[in-house]
């Protein structure tokens, strides 16, 4: 049987994800940030299944977050792949949450 994160985790994660596409979808039918939305919303799909279908192999014991570091360890393209759409995400919220203050500071 292989070791997998606890139920939380994937609860907390795909809640992440969601709300994410959820903004991104959002910007897209508002013709807001149009070529990042896009990119985000491809991202929430493709980033996930990549995960997915390349802890499938993983060593039993393993749960995957390890097997993401052991593979990261070896440079396997996909977890640098992975990397690189999670700081997306990172920069896509740094985008929504600056707009929400800069909103809140022009109204004062």
């Amino acid at each position: 049987m292989l070791t997998t994160l606890p139920n939380w985790f994937w609860a907390a994660y795909y809640l992440f994800l969601l709300v994410t596409l959820g903004t991104a979808v959002f910007h897209v039918v508002n013709k807001k940030r149009m070529r990042l939305s896009i990119l985000i919303i491809v991202l929430i799909f493709t980033v996930p299944i990549s995960s997915m279908i390349n802890s499938i192999g993983r060593e039993v014991g393993m749960n995957e977050v390890q097997h993401f570091f052991s593979q990261l360890q070896q440079g396997a393209a996909w977890t640098i792949f992975t990397i690189i759409g999670y700081l997306s995400f990172i920069i896509w919220w740094g985008f929504i949450l600056f707009e929400r203050n800069d909103k809140a500071i022009i109204s004062d």
